[in-house]
Protein backbone atom coordinates (compact mmCIF):
# COMPACT_ATOMS: atom_id res chain seq x y z
CA UNK A 1 0.00 0.00 0.00
CA UNK A 2 0.73 3.28 -0.94
CA UNK A 3 2.26 5.25 2.16
CA UNK A 4 1.52 8.77 0.82
CA UNK A 5 -0.88 11.11 1.01
CA UNK A 6 -2.86 11.06 -2.86
CA UNK A 7 -5.55 13.09 -4.03
CA UNK A 8 -7.94 10.58 -2.82
CA UNK A 9 -6.85 10.37 0.56
CA UNK A 10 -7.03 15.03 0.53
CA UNK A 11 -10.20 15.03 -0.77
CA UNK A 12 -11.78 13.03 1.84
CA UNK A 13 -9.83 14.88 5.05
CA UNK A 14 -11.95 18.09 3.16
CA UNK A 15 -15.04 16.12 3.25
CA UNK A 16 -14.94 14.65 6.51
CA UNK A 17 -13.24 18.03 8.04
CA UNK A 18 -16.22 19.76 6.76
CA UNK A 19 -18.62 17.00 8.10
CA UNK A 20 -17.52 17.09 11.38
CA UNK A 21 -17.00 21.45 11.97
CA UNK A 22 -20.43 21.31 10.82
CA UNK A 23 -21.49 19.14 13.37
CA UNK A 24 -19.45 21.21 15.98
CA UNK A 25 -20.25 24.47 15.19
CA UNK A 26 -24.25 23.33 15.05
CA UNK A 27 -23.88 21.86 18.83
CA UNK A 28 -21.78 25.39 19.53
CA UNK A 29 -24.79 26.65 19.15
CA UNK A 30 -25.94 25.51 22.56
CA UNK A 31 -23.85 28.06 24.62
CA UNK A 32 -26.35 30.78 24.34
CA UNK A 33 -27.05 29.52 27.59
CA UNK A 34 -24.39 29.94 30.05
CA UNK A 35 -24.53 26.22 32.09
CA UNK A 36 -25.04 25.04 28.35
CA UNK A 37 -21.84 27.07 27.19
CA UNK A 38 -19.56 25.13 30.13
CA UNK A 39 -20.58 21.64 28.91
CA UNK A 40 -20.72 22.50 24.96
CA UNK A 41 -17.04 21.65 24.53
CA UNK A 42 -17.69 17.95 25.72
CA UNK A 43 -21.09 17.58 23.74
CA UNK A 44 -19.02 18.77 20.48
CA UNK A 45 -16.35 15.97 21.41
CA UNK A 46 -18.84 13.49 21.77
CA UNK A 47 -21.78 14.19 18.69
CA UNK A 48 -17.94 14.57 16.52
CA UNK A 49 -17.00 11.52 17.60
CA UNK A 50 -19.54 9.97 15.22
CA UNK A 51 -18.03 11.64 11.84
CA UNK A 52 -14.97 11.01 13.20
CA UNK A 53 -15.40 7.43 13.82
CA UNK A 54 -16.18 7.15 10.38
CA UNK A 55 -13.44 9.34 9.18
CA UNK A 56 -11.25 6.33 10.88
CA UNK A 57 -12.74 3.79 8.40
CA UNK A 58 -11.46 6.12 5.32
CA UNK A 59 -8.03 6.83 7.54
CA UNK A 60 -4.75 4.45 6.03
CA UNK A 61 -2.02 6.95 6.09
CA UNK A 62 0.16 8.82 8.61
CA UNK A 63 -1.22 12.73 8.29
CA UNK A 64 -4.30 12.72 7.57
CA UNK A 65 -5.71 12.66 11.57
CA UNK A 66 -3.36 15.72 11.55
CA UNK A 67 -4.07 17.14 8.86
CA UNK A 68 -7.92 17.03 9.77
CA UNK A 69 -6.68 18.63 13.41
CA UNK A 70 -5.14 21.46 12.00
CA UNK A 71 -7.48 22.43 9.71
CA UNK A 72 -10.14 22.17 12.47
CA UNK A 73 -8.26 24.15 14.47
CA UNK A 74 -7.40 26.91 11.23
CA UNK A 75 -11.45 27.25 10.91
CA UNK A 76 -11.70 28.41 14.89
CA UNK A 77 -8.94 30.79 14.75
CA UNK A 78 -10.14 32.24 11.34
CA UNK A 79 -13.65 32.54 14.02
CA UNK A 80 -11.95 34.66 16.15
CA UNK A 81 -10.16 32.15 18.68
CA UNK A 82 -6.39 32.79 19.66
CA UNK A 83 -3.21 31.49 17.55
CA UNK A 84 -2.95 28.91 20.36
CA UNK A 85 -5.80 26.82 19.00
CA UNK A 86 -4.23 26.06 16.06
CA UNK A 87 -1.26 24.53 18.52
CA UNK A 88 -3.94 22.11 20.12
CA UNK A 89 -5.35 21.10 16.95
CA UNK A 90 -2.00 19.87 15.21
CA UNK A 91 -0.91 18.42 18.69
CA UNK A 92 -4.38 16.89 18.95
CA UNK A 93 -4.21 15.11 15.58
CA UNK A 94 -1.10 14.24 15.64
CA UNK A 95 -0.58 12.39 18.64
CA UNK A 96 -4.19 10.31 17.78
CA UNK A 97 -2.28 10.02 14.26
CA UNK A 98 0.88 8.15 16.17
CA UNK A 99 -1.44 6.12 18.16
CA UNK A 100 -4.05 4.73 15.39
CA UNK A 101 -0.10 4.28 13.10
CA UNK A 102 0.61 1.94 15.76
CA UNK A 103 -1.61 -0.45 14.48
CA UNK A 104 -1.62 0.53 11.27
CA UNK A 105 -4.89 2.24 11.53
CA UNK A 106 -6.61 -1.69 11.85
CA UNK A 107 -7.51 -1.27 15.59
CA UNK A 108 -11.04 -0.77 15.83
CA UNK A 109 -10.29 -1.16 19.90
CA UNK A 110 -7.90 1.52 19.53
CA UNK A 111 -10.54 4.01 17.81
CA UNK A 112 -12.35 5.35 20.34
CA UNK A 113 -9.41 6.25 22.29
CA UNK A 114 -8.14 7.89 19.31
CA UNK A 115 -11.36 9.80 18.95
CA UNK A 116 -10.83 10.81 22.93
CA UNK A 117 -6.96 12.30 22.36
CA UNK A 118 -8.32 14.13 19.06
CA UNK A 119 -11.21 15.92 20.96
CA UNK A 120 -8.91 17.93 22.81
CA UNK A 121 -8.31 20.14 19.89
CA UNK A 122 -11.38 21.63 21.51
CA UNK A 123 -9.91 22.65 24.53
CA UNK A 124 -8.11 25.35 22.08
CA UNK A 125 -11.78 26.79 21.34
CA UNK A 126 -12.39 26.90 25.04
CA UNK A 127 -9.18 28.71 25.65
CA UNK A 128 -10.64 32.64 25.49
CA UNK A 129 -12.39 31.74 29.10
CA UNK A 130 -9.49 31.14 30.91
CA UNK A 131 -5.73 32.49 31.59
CA UNK A 132 -4.65 35.60 29.58
CA UNK A 133 -7.30 35.72 27.45
CA UNK A 134 -10.93 36.04 30.23
CA UNK A 135 -11.44 39.48 31.11
CA UNK A 136 -10.71 40.36 27.34
CA UNK A 137 -13.17 37.53 25.82
CA UNK A 138 -16.08 38.41 28.77
CA UNK A 139 -15.78 41.62 27.71
CA UNK A 140 -16.26 40.81 24.32
CA UNK A 141 -19.81 39.12 25.18
CA UNK A 142 -21.30 41.81 27.05
CA UNK A 143 -22.51 43.84 23.78
CA UNK A 144 -24.31 40.42 22.50
CA UNK A 145 -25.46 38.85 25.33
CA UNK A 146 -25.60 41.24 28.05
CA UNK A 147 -24.40 41.76 31.89
CA UNK A 148 -26.86 38.61 33.19
CA UNK A 149 -25.18 35.98 30.68
CA UNK A 150 -21.29 37.31 31.56
CA UNK A 151 -21.82 37.46 35.25
CA UNK A 152 -23.26 33.62 35.30
CA UNK A 153 -20.58 32.31 32.56
CA UNK A 154 -18.06 34.05 34.92
CA UNK A 155 -19.30 32.58 38.25
CA UNK A 156 -19.41 28.66 36.22
CA UNK A 157 -15.95 29.18 34.78
CA UNK A 158 -13.04 29.53 37.63
CA UNK A 159 -9.65 28.94 36.75
CA UNK A 160 -9.95 24.79 37.86
CA UNK A 161 -12.60 24.23 35.63
CA UNK A 162 -10.19 24.34 32.44
CA UNK A 163 -8.72 21.12 34.03
CA UNK A 164 -11.92 19.82 34.54
CA UNK A 165 -12.60 20.79 30.80
CA UNK A 166 -9.67 18.86 29.62
CA UNK A 167 -11.10 16.00 31.46
CA UNK A 168 -14.51 16.30 30.77
CA UNK A 169 -14.10 16.63 26.86
CA UNK A 170 -11.31 13.48 27.26
CA UNK A 171 -13.94 10.99 28.30
CA UNK A 172 -16.60 12.51 26.29
CA UNK A 173 -14.71 12.19 23.21
CA UNK A 174 -14.37 8.64 24.51
CA UNK A 175 -17.91 8.02 24.92
CA UNK A 176 -18.17 9.61 21.45
CA UNK A 177 -16.13 7.02 19.52
CA UNK A 178 -17.52 3.84 21.37
CA UNK A 179 -21.02 5.60 20.07
CA UNK A 180 -19.50 6.10 16.83
CA UNK A 181 -18.06 2.75 16.80
CA UNK A 182 -21.70 0.77 17.06
CA UNK A 183 -23.48 2.99 15.05
CA UNK A 184 -20.98 2.27 11.93
CA UNK A 185 -19.98 -1.38 13.12
CA UNK A 186 -21.03 -1.88 9.42
CA UNK A 187 -18.44 0.35 7.72
CA UNK A 188 -15.52 -0.87 10.17
CA UNK A 189 -16.54 -4.66 8.64
CA UNK A 190 -15.82 -3.03 5.53
CA UNK A 191 -12.66 -1.58 6.03
CA UNK A 192 -11.19 -4.50 7.64
CA UNK A 193 -10.93 -3.08 11.06
CA UNK A 194 -13.43 -5.49 12.58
Amino acid sequence: MDKKLNTKDLINIGIFTALYFAIVFIVAFIGYIPILMVIMPALCALIGGIPFMLFLTRTKKFGMITIMGALLALLTFLLGRPWLSILFGVCAGLLADLYMKSSDYLSIKKAPMSCAVFSLWIVGMALPMYFGYRDAYMESLRPSYGDAYVEALTGLTPGWTFWALIVTIFVAGLLGGFLGTRILKKHFVKAGMA
